[in-house]
């Protein structure tokens, strides 16, 4: 069979990671995308020791150049893309009257316009192999979070930005992706932006009984080979949340602001 390529962008740490290691194993050619270029090196070095191809590249997605630089990189190595993953993405926690309006700027532009770079790039290679666009989001792309206000805005866009690709590429054989993981165990929220736009340095949840890093790349992997269209993990805070909230919106509100609520630090009063 011939080799796909697969470009993954947050390529360096939770689901970019997972899903690099699962493409190197699978023996797709895989080209890693990240900020972090020392996380980013170590990875791509232990993939390619494992008798893998696992190209890195240092990618800031919040700037235009770097990302046509990372679809470039991928053509010029490997002459062709099959799958796009934008996975980069960062959150945060703040009630968005206290909020400095730049932490939302910053993450429309990595988690939103980091997805449309990469996309617009990649799009004529990927058209030309039928091949796929991914969108990883988040539940909080289908359903409101308080004090994840620029978090939420910019999944929503993501989802509505692929949805409308989706259309328009509808007898060009294109298949989009949108995957919306529940809280997975990774560095995100660890990560998280602060109303000041500082890293909160820790989080505010029980990371061990998360879905794993690796579970969600094995389930948009399989979701990709199936052709999917969208992708809601976990039955009770993925499925059922975004069933519910289409017939329930009033008690889901109560239901979200509750449970949001009893965060350790959290912003919202109890």
């Amino acid at each position: 069979m011939e080799e796909k390529v697969v470009i993954v962008t947050g390529a360096s740490s939770g689901i970019g990671a997972a899903l690099s290691e699962l493409y190197v194993k699978r023996g797709y050619r895989v080209v890693m995308g990240a900020r972090n270029e020392e996380k980013l090196n170590q990875l791509a070095e232990k993939l390619n020791q494992e008798q893998g191809s696992a190209l890195p590249v240092k990618t800031d997605v919040s700037k235009e150049v770097d990302c046509k630089n990372l679809i470039d990189q991928a053509v010029e190595k490997y002459g062709k893309i099959d799958i796009l993953v934008n996975n980069a993405g960062i959150s945060m926690r703040a009630l968005f009257k206290e909020l400095d309006l730049d932490v939302i700027h910053k993450l429309m532009d990595v988690n939103f316009w980091g997805t449309v770079y990469c996309t617009k790039y990649a799009l004529p290679h990927v058209l030309e192999q039928k091949g796929s666009i991914v969108g990883v989001i988040s539940i909080v792309g289908h359903v409101g979070l308080p004090a994840r206000t620029g978090y939420a805005s910019s999944k929503f866009a993501i989802r509505g930005f692929l949805d409308t690709l989706r259309i328009e590429h509808l007898k060009d054989g294109l298949h989009v992706l949108v995957a919306a993981p529940g809280f997975t165990e990774s560095n995100i929220r660890n990560t998280a932006l602060t109303a000041e736009g500082k890293q909160q340095g820790k989080t505010p949840r029980d990371e061990g009984s998360m879905m794993t890093s690796e579970e969600v790349a094995q389930r948009i992997a399989k979701a990709v080979d199936k052709r999917k269209r969208s992708l809601i993990l976990t039955f009770m805070e993925g499925k059922l949340t975004v069933f519910l909230n289409k017939f329930f919106p009033g008690m889901m509100d109560k239901l979200i602001y509750n449970t949001m609520a009893k965060e350790p630090d959290s912003p919202l009063k109890k």
